[in-house]
């Protein structure tokens, strides 16, 4: 996979976001015409492994309890769990848990048996090697293997009906958009409509040349502007994928073009149908019969996505239960002290760089409200009530995004939201930081990397600000849910150092 030096591409990164400002009448004809409603994959994939590990689980389970004289559920219930859990490892590593390997019937199905048949021999040697032989049945072993055995394959055709369903109904189907032009991007584009039709919605083609190797329209499909273009094109309509058609030997466009468009939250493939080397097939993934390489993925996805969203409702909803007593005497306070309602609603940019509101304790009084925070509070802020000053110092004033969590439009963790108008020495975020919106392919989050470590508060120089989109930036790069956890615990320690937040 293609890696971008994220402090790096913060200095080479073309100033793409201030250039693409005006598009082309077909790019927005796209952009204003409906989006016709998908399934997202992501969320197919994630629930289809869930429901598998479910299955597994009460059929070893239901098995244990058909066989009575098998002894306690404290030997067999652990086992059970892990064994699910390592089989969904399996189905992963031999990537079946994919749309495209869903659709196939031997190759997954091989796949599936095989990785099941290995986890039954873990199970196996590890009761022999711990001498655990005589708390575990040999035939309910047997039973849960082969049993499990036959659950796959119904599952996985069931599964692979459903989705063939959805394929032909067009509802799986990834708008896409293709970088490059002429006789190359022609090819591919024949060959995308033979084989993916159903896969791939073809928006446009984005190419920076502008002479006879790049007209207008190639094979029917209309050129929409240049790379830059593309950037924001991406941030006003749904992308899904990006196909870059190009060969390996224009290696300085390529890399030209990944380092433009690594801010965008969407997968990117390299197309090796105009290669002339060949690469064994582990190198290779798959659009249709398209055979590309992965040069990018979208930070957050698949089986991830679904941690993710899981970990953001449980915190929130665990964390609004144990702090709604501090959340209501807040209320209660900024109530008491100044005329004006007690939460404010502020516009910033999301993930993608949508806009979203986000809730806030008021802690200014009502007649100074900036709510484009168009001048940062600064120390000794005369806009800032008493109230104010104390919920800013202990974050308390950011408690209610906990409902823009609930609602979808935050994470827990991720890079936090900055307001439109916020401004480092003068200057928007945004103009003061190359590749800034690349902080945007993941979700907003209410504390992140950057705040732990101390970049919260007042950013009044570009130094500042750099600091945080660098912390935002390795975040994004470094995920997982263990990190997520580890912020989330260091995050009320953090919180006592007062130095930069008034």
């Amino acid at each position: 996979m293609y890696r971008v030096d994220p402090k790096q591409a913060l200095l080479d990164h073309a100033a793409s976001h201030r250039e693409a400002t005006e598009l082309s009448p077909q790019a927005e004809a796209i952009i204003a015409a409906p989006v016709e409603p998908t399934i997202s994959g992501a969320v197919v994939v994630g629930i289809a492994q869930v429901v598998e590990a479910l299955l597994l689980a009460i059929l070893g389970y239901g098995i244990y309890e058909f066989y009575v004289e098998l002894g306690q559920p404290a030997f067999y219930i652990p086992v059970i769990l892990a064994s699910c859990l390592l089989a969904n490892v399996l189905f992963n590593a031999a990537r079946t848990h994919r749309i495209g390997a869903y659709r196939t019937v031997l190759t997954q199905i091989g796949r599936v048996l095989a990785a099941w048949t290995l986890v039954m021999v873990v199970l196996a040697v590890g009761i022999f090697f711990l001498k655990a032989s005589d708390l575990f049945s040999r035939v309910w072993l047997a039973s849960w293997f082969f049993g499990g055995a036959v659950l796959l394959v119904v599952y996985r055709m069931a599964l692979r009906a459903l989705v063939m369903v959805w394929t032909r109904q067009g509802r799986l189907r990834r708008r896409t958009a293709i970088v490059g032009g002429g006789s190359d991007a022609e090819i591919l584009i024949e060959q995308i409509r033979a084989s993916a039709s159903n896969d791939i919605a073809m928006l446009g083609l984005f190419d920076d040349r502008i002479d006879d190797r790049s007209p207008d329209s190639v094979a029917g499909v209309p050129k929409l502007g240049k790379v830059a273009d593309l950037i924001e094109f991406a941030r006003r309509t749904t992308v899904d994928l990006v196909i870059v058609s190009m060969p390996l030997s224009a290696e300085k466009r390529v890399l030209d073009m990944l380092t433009q468009l690594w801010v965008l939250p969407v997968d990117i493939r390299l197309s090796a149908h105009m290669s002339k080397l060949k690469f064994t097939n582990k190198a290779y993934s798959y659009v249709g019969d398209i055979a590309v390489f992965d040069m990018a993925d979208r930070p957050i996805s698949d089986w991830n996505l679904v941690f993710k969203w899981v970990f953001d409702k449980v915190v929130a909803l665990t964390a609004l239960v144990l702090l709604s007593p501090v959340m209501i005497a807040a209320a209660i306070a900024i109530k008491l002290e100044s005329k004006g309602p007690v939460f404010f609603m502020q516009q910033r940019h999301g993930f993608n760089n949508e806009l979203i509101n986000i809730y806030k304790f008021r802690s200014m009084r009502s007649d100074m409200l900036d709510s484009g925070a168009a001048k940062l509070v600064t120390r000794g802020d005369q806009r800032v009530t008493r109230v104010g000053k104390f919920i800013r110092k202990t974050s308390i004033d950011e408690l209610p995004q906990l409902f823009n969590v609930l609602k979808g439009e935050l994470s827990i963790v991720g890079p936090r939201p900055h307001a439109l108008q916020a401004k480092a020495d003068n200057k928007l975020y945004y103009d003061a930081v190359e590749g800034y919106f690349a902080r945007h392919r993941v979700k907003p989050g209410m504390t992140g990397w950057a705040q732990i470590n101390g970049w919260r508060g007042e950013t009044d120089t570009i130094d500042k600000i750099m600091q945080r989109v660098n912390h935002d930036l390795y975040y994004i790069e470094h995920w997982s849910i263990l990190f997520d956890l580890y912020i989330v615990m260091m995050t009320p320690v953090r919180l006592l150092n007062f130095e930069n937040a008034y």
